[in-house]
């Protein structure tokens, strides 16, 4: 099977030309590029309607970033909700490939939510050099498993006083005291990510019911996000780049 975006057509209009695709799966093909550029026009012609400034782009296949930004500003209206499936598996594009957007929840650090990590998830089940603490736990939608991620600082550096596996115990320990931490917050973790673990689909408002119930704190942002782009911004920079930053930039209204 192979297939190629066309060419832009004249007048600002989409087009898309999808290739022959060999034997029974061409039907599935076809419409899974009508459905995608279905969604994309949708989303843009009623966000250009309601004023949000926001028009298609010029050249034929819609980006995943594109798209992303287009559902997550459609977000709160009745009819964008109905496309979240659609939109969920995107054409790669640039990004080489098919893109996953990922419905996601995020929390910027605070002393509250490092508490009540700690008090209702316990450790972590895993805690890595570069910062990152995971969870991975069966409280999501309908007892989907969610990874809850706290992410590390832009260029975080271990305390050497510290040892890999005791810095968030002994960090959500000496906050749950009212004492001050070995290291202030700040230059630990910039915040937590909550999002499907095995690519389960769900709707970001579904994720953030279960989010809430099970953290007891409502995220700051809550949306579909594309972990390609931050990560590949990430592993470009080394590590010098706040991943909560740019989630929460995927996510702005």
């Amino acid at each position: 099977m192979a297939g190629q975006p066309g060419a832009a057509g004249g007048g600002g209009g989409v087009v898309v030309v999808v290739a022959s695709a060999a034997g029974a799966g061409a039907a599935t093909v076809v419409l899974a590029a009508a459905v995608l550029v279905l969604v994309a026009a949708v989303a843009a012609g009623r966000l250009a309607a309601e004023g949000a400034g926001w028009s298609p782009p010029a050249h034929a296949a819609v980006s995943a970033s594109t798209a992303v930004a287009a559902a997550n500003r459609c977000a709160d209206r009745a009819p964008a909700r109905a496309a979240w499936a659609q939109v969920r598996m995107l054409h790669g594009g640039a990004y080489g490939g098919p893109v996953r957007a990922t419905p996601a929840c995020v929390w910027r650090t605070t002393p509250a939510l490092v508490i009540a990590l700690d008090e209702r998830f316990g450790l972590p089940l895993d805690a890595y050099v570069n910062g990152s603490q995971v969870w991975l736990l069966d409280n999501g939608p309908g007892g989907m498993t969610l990874e809850w991620r706290l992410h590390p600082v832009a260029g975080f550096v271990r305390p050497p006083a510290s040892a890999t596996e005791d810095l968030f115990p002994g960090t959500a320990l000496a906050l749950a005291r009212g004492e001050a931490p070995a290291t202030s917050l700040e230059h630990l973790w910039d915040g937590l990510e909550a999002f499907p673990a095995y690519d389960d689909e769900t709707e970001p408002a579904l994720l953030q019911t279960a989010a809430v119930e099970a953290l007891g704190i409502a995220p700051d942002a809550t949306g579909l996000v594309d972990h390609r782009a931050v990560g590949d911004e990430w592993e470009r920079r080394a590590g010098a780049v706040s991943i909560v930053a740019a989630l929460l930039d995927q996510l702005a209204p």
